[in-house]
């Protein structure tokens, strides 16, 4: 299998995007939005001040430095690949794609609106990378935090494992 990569910008309003398989998701979220004792997203207080990723099935939430124009690169790879070593932060967790197809939305932009990709249906693990970058070329705002190029690379496994952080980063992080 040929690594298949997606480079993009995506509008990080309230600071996240999500990477999700949407049909089993949006089946999941049907029968457990209401349920008090999830958090949003994901979104617990360890996700949001130690791995900076909030976790659901079929969706991954990726905090950003920025409320702001984020540029990402989503990668698709037989195995595990390196790990990139000028990332500040790592974290990697396990994605059930059930379709093999991935879309990339945040809370400003709509799933049909934004990028998506064809992966390997079935369990992937999913590896988050926060590399310091320069700003993206295109429309950002100008406002504070730092800029980071959000790479996710993602490959095909048969073992679940649990939510692992390679590389902490500074504390507080963002903004």
């Amino acid at each position: 299998m040929a690594d298949d990569s997606l480079k993009f910008l995506i509008d990080a309003d309230h600071g996240q995007f999500y990477v999700q398989d949407l049909e089993p998701y949006d089946a999941w979220m049907a029968e457990h939005a209401t349920d008090p004792d999830l958090p949003p997203a994901g979104w617990t207080e360890e996700a949001v001040h130690v791995h900076r990723i909030g976790v659901e099935p079929h969706s991954i939430s990726v905090g950003t430095a920025r409320d702001d124009m984020v540029e990402s690169l989503i990668t698709v790879h037989a195995s595990a690949p390196m790990v990139e070593p000028t990332a500040e932060h790592i974290v990697e967790v396990d994605l059930a794609a059930p379709t093999g197809q991935l879309a990339v939305s945040s809370p400003g932009v709509h799933p049909e609106d934004g990028p998506s990709i064809t992966v390997p249906a079935g369990l992937l693990r999913v590896r988050v990378s926060y590399i310091p970058s320069d700003p993206p070329a295109g429309d950002t705002n100008g406002g504070p935090g730092d800029h980071f190029l959000y790479q996710i690379d993602l490959w095909p496994t048969d073992q679940t494992r649990e939510l692992d952080v390679h590389k902490q980063g500074p504390n507080p992080w963002a903004g």
